[in-house]
């Protein structure tokens, strides 16, 4: 529990009640370039319901991985007000938000982002170094790893895996903290076609049991599984 002021933060116990799980209401983003303020995002509104699967595409460049970075807390907006389950990010600290990207979002990368000299078992156990739901971690990991056919290569390094086995490494370190949110940025870009529609059967396995999906992507083939498809283009949403 954290708290500011006389305000008391539960981030264990964030509304449930809510249909919709992220709220982005007018929302910019820009970065300093020099002197020179570049826009990237500009008066963004969007709503995420509870248990949907999400499609966020559009060009390079669009402003999309921003979006992702926003909704995922990795990144504070310009201006405009993100709230997730209910909770106004714009008036958490660095300290808040850290535990809030801890236990309610899972990230799943293009890149994979696995550290290499780790096994899979101890890339999968890295979120929970700082914040755990588990009684038992390493039980849970073991769980998972299993989960993604993964239960013979635990103990193997990134470089020692194939690309998909890769991905599901990461996503078993996404759900360690069994997070109600769960973000994928390109998670198939790096994968032939065959592996990538595994990849995209667990995201659609793991929606249909009740967890908040958002996949970013400019593969039309994965936006035709989504419940609903948001295109940005310059900075702006084209339609929702």
């Amino acid at each position: 529990m954290l708290g500011r002021g006389t305000e008391v933060i539960d981030l264990n116990r964030l509304p449930e009640d809510s249909l919709s799980v992220v709220e982005v209401s007018n929302v910019r983003k820009s970065y300093m370039l020099g002197d020179m303020e570049v826009p990237v995002l500009s008066n963004i509104n969007l709503k995420i319901g509870k248990g949907e699967l999400l499609a966020i595409m559009g060009p390079s460049g669009s402003g999309k991985s921003t979006l992702m970075n926003l909704i995922g807390c990795l990144d504070r907006p310009t201006g405009g007000q993100i709230l997730i389950k209910g909770r106004d990010s714009n008036g958490m600290s660095d300290e808040e938000l850290a535990r809030l990207r801890g236990l309610e979002i899972g990230f799943v990368f293009q890149t994979f982002n696995l550290v290499p000299r780790m096994t899979a078992f101890e890339n999968v156990l890295l979120p929970t170094f700082a914040n755990s739901r588990s009684i038992d971690p390493q039980k849970r990991a073991k769980e998972l790893l299993k989960l993604m056919g993964l239960q013979d290569r635990m103990h193997h390094k990134p470089g020692e895996l194939s690309g998909g086995q890769s991905q599901r490494v990461s996503i078993a370190r996404a759900l360690i903290n069994d997070p109600s949110i769960l973000l994928a940025d390109e998670p198939t870009g790096n994968l032939d076609s065959k592996t990538g529609s595994e990849i995209l059967r667990i995201f659609m396995d793991l929606n249909k049991e009740g967890r908040t999906v958002v996949i970013v992507t400019h593969d039309p083939e994965i936006a035709k599984f989504a419940d609903r498809v948001v295109l940005v283009k310059d900075g702006v949403i084209q339609y929702n």
